[in-house]
């Protein structure tokens, strides 16, 4: 069920049109026919108050259309990162596995396999085809992508605890193989990422994150070489910290 779903459904039950629609919403009857073919997605329920009109004239509950909305976006988010369990391209995926440190392979599989979204395999790849400069992104993969990455990467290690990463390419390719990145603690306030206030901004990411957790996204910082951080970065990020398999629970030293 999404947004056109339940406007076209209320319209046929009321008897109204999409032009009375358009009018009660102040909106264009363009803007409405958009939305209800699928040709524009919904706005997002916090940049818009347009929801709140149309469910007063489709007598629908108050917030009804906005709920739809966000719950819609969530899904539609979803589809395009993946579940984690399918690899982004199955020759990729073993690549990572084949490059990887030998003693925390296993480790690196059962993550890859078990995240939510794939986090760390996402984040691996694109940062080994940004350094290798393979022009693609980890949206459209392929066994030809797989097999230029097999040539230019030797290596690579990552600290899952601070998910600071190293890559190595083939030095007879490259004049500087060896790259690093990493988060650093800042001894000063910095300026806000642009990344970091869409996430705020846009509900259907931020939403439910707590005092903590966005105290933790807000003192991340980065060493990207010019870089920045995207909205989806930090949703991303807010669902390694929720992940359980990223953490261990340490005993009280006794007394």
């Amino acid at each position: 069920m999404d947004v056109p779903f339940v406007i076209r459904q209320r319209l046929e039950e009321l008897g109204l049109e999409q032009r009375d629609l358009a009018r009660a919403a102040r909106v264009t009857e363009s803007y409405v026919s958009q939305i209800l073919t699928r040709k524009k997605a919904p706005p997002a329920p916090h940049r818009t108050d347009i929801y709140d009109r149309m469910d007063k004239f489709l007598k629908l509950p108050a917030g009804e259309l906005a709920r739809v909305a966000d719950l819609q976006r969530k899904e539609e988010l979803k589809r395009e990162l993946g579940d984690g369990h399918t690899p982004l391209h199955r020759e990729v995926r073993e690549l990572l596995l084949r490059k990887c440190n030998p003693e925390k392979s296993e480790q690196i599989r059962a993550l890859f396999e078990q995240q939510p979204f794939g986090e760390l395999e996402r984040l691996v790849t694109q940062k080994l085809l940004d350094v290798s400069k393979v022009d693609t992104d980890v949206f459209h993969l392929s066994a030809k992508h797989a097999t230029l990455l097999d040539g230019l990467v030797n290596s690579w290690d990552v600290d899952l605890a601070t998910f600071a990463l190293e890559v190595v390419l083939n030095p007879r390719v490259v004049a500087e193989p060896v790259h690093r990145f990493e988060f650093v603690e800042a001894t000063e306030p910095a300026a806000a990422e642009p990344g970091l206030e869409s996430f705020l901004r846009d509900r259907s990411l931020s939403g439910g994150a707590t005092r903590e957790e966005l105290a933790f996204l807000k003192g991340l910082r980065f060493r990207f070489n010019g870089r920045r951080p995207t909205a989806l970065y930090y949703y991303r990020e807010l669902q390694s910290l929720r992940d359980p398999l990223h953490f261990r629970v340490h005993d009280s030293p006794a007394d």
